[in-house]
């Protein structure tokens, strides 16, 4: 995982490490915020969310450059000078420490301490708390604590259908059986198909 934020600041996951691009460093990224000009201006400092088997662990990443190949997003940093240094940082999630009392201004873009502690709601019910927020590589994932226990949702729109931080309330449409276990008379049944009569003499 990434480093711990500091007194009174929040991490915020801002981009992935996906590919070496070219032989000097340079590494592609797949972005997580739709301000990347804010976000990625030389001189900013990442921290790392890597395996802790990485030689990476427990270290930051200072931007040199971002730059742009066919609307793709590659970035240059200091101390990864070669493309066999920045295979070493391949699938190494981004984040940056921002003050709590900031709000962000992206579309669909939440701080962890923002969503914890929200209500969840579905059909207008509420249904449980969300507890905590899981990054990975393909999604996020809410753990959401219910009375009969923890409920993993997709963090994705189609699950998530808004989110209203001022209200303390989060609204899912979630396939059926995610809340609940489904019942015996509503599982699919077994026909046995009846035996056939017997020829006439």
């Amino acid at each position: 995982m990434a480093a711990p934020a500091l007194p009174g600041k929040s991490q915020l996951r801002v981009a992935r490490l996906t590919k070496a691009h070219g032989l000097k460093g340079a590494i592609k990224l797949e972005l997580y915020t739709d301000d990347p000009a804010r976000r990625f201006t030389p001189g900013a400092t990442f921290s790392l969310q890597v395996p802790t088997s990485s030689a990476w662990h427990g270290k930051t990443l200072e931007l040199i450059e971002l730059k742009w190949y066919n609307l793709q997003p590659v970035a240059f940093f200091k101390d990864v000078p070669d493309r066999t240094t920045a295979e070493t940082l391949v699938k190494a999630i981004l984040w940056i420490d921002q003050d709590r009392a900031e709000k962000t201004d992206e579309e669909d873009a939440w701080f962890d301490h923002q969503l914890v502690g929200l209500r969840v709601l579905r059909d207008g019910a509420e249904v449980g708390t969300v507890s905590q927020i899981d990054h990975f590589p393909s999604q996020d994932l809410l753990t959401v604590a219910t009375a009969s226990g923890d409920v993993l949702v997709p963090f994705v729109k189609a699950i998530v259908t808004s989110v209203d931080v001022a209200a303390g309330t989060l609204t899912v449409d979630p396939p059926f059986g995610l809340f609940e276990q489904l019942p015996d008379d509503e599982r699919p049944e077994t026909v046995t198909p009846a035996p056939e009569a017997p020829d006439s003499v």
